[in-house]
């Protein structure tokens, strides 16, 4: 067993925790600020010290995904109705402002986060952690037809790098902490092949992945097998109209339906659900 000793809070334990090598033991023992507790390879922890509930809370939801090797989480906001977006496209903000939290707290947890076109476009999000302490992922705009605006703050903050992956790009990128990747390679009749993109982001050490957004791309993402996890966060809202958070085939019988293991949680007036898919930690 190895020991380790971190100077701060529960939350700096699951940072440490993913940014050291976890294929090194199966079991080690972390002490911090509130106290001892012992670290299975697969996320699991105990503690023999009667630690507070909020630090419980984030070590049940966090750990196991601070010990991932590489995994791959995709994320939505919705109502109650199963909507992400008014039909204008206004989607701040659905979910509260501890999902908002939850949601930077995936990003300082992952190498890269993408979003598609459309939300690139209509959201103009800077991916980047605020809310909580954490590095900058990596961020990816999904863009094979050279939508997006390089006027955008993913391309001109210089907050932290970006890719803009696209078909053959023809032109220098817009900044220097900006690169094109090309994607020509990794196009289907019906879009983008995930499982091309993984691998193009893996070869980078882009290994950790959270498929942020849209609804579209979270969906072509679970239909070609590639989540790991899933983040639905649920706010008591009905929006009755609007961009649904899901696309995906028809089926016929319910037993064709996905079927996740699923833990919640009550974030605020939001409910999370993390949805774990075979094979995932």
């Amino acid at each position: 067993m190895t020991q380790q000793i971190i100077d701060g809070d529960a939350w700096q334990v699951i940072l440490a925790v993913r940014d050291r090598d976890n294929t090194a033991c199966q079991r080690s023992e972390i002490r911090f600020d509130e106290g001892v507790i012992r670290l299975q390879r697969d996320g699991a922890w105990s503690s023999d010290t009667l630690l507070p509930a909020q630090t419980v809370r984030l070590f049940d939801l966090y750990l196991p995904l601070a010990m991932a090797g590489p995994m791959v989480i995709g994320q939505l906001g919705q109502s109650l109705d199963g909507r992400i977006a008014t039909v204008t496209g206004a989607s701040r903000y659905v979910t509260g402002q501890e999902g908002l939290v939850h949601l930077h707290r995936l990003r300082a947890l992952v190498d890269a986060v993408i979003v598609g076109a459309g939300t690139a476009s209509a959201d103009d999000p800077r991916l980047t952690v605020r809310l909580v302490a954490g590095r900058h992922p990596c961020r990816v705009v999904l863009d094979p037809r050279h939508r997006v605006d390089s006027n955008l703050a993913l391309f001109t903050d210089n907050a932290a790098p970006t890719l803009h992956l696209v078909n053959e790009p023809a032109s220098e990128p817009p900044s220097p902490h900006v690169d094109y990747l090309d994607i020509s390679q990794c196009q289907a009749s019906d879009g983008s092949r995930p499982e091309q993109i993984l691998a193009l982001l893996a070869a980078r050490g882009l290994s950790r992945v959270l498929v942020e957004g849209g609804g579209l791309t979270v969906s072509r993402f679970l239909e070609a097998g590639c989540l790991d996890r899933l983040h639905v966060m649920v706010a008591p809202m009905l929006i009755g109209s609007g961009r649904p958070a899901f696309t995906l085939p028809d089926i016929e019988e319910l037993d064709q339906a996905l079927r996740p293991e699923c833990r919640t949680w009550t974030m605020g007036s939001d409910v999370l659900f993390d949805c774990r898919f075979p094979g995932s930690v």
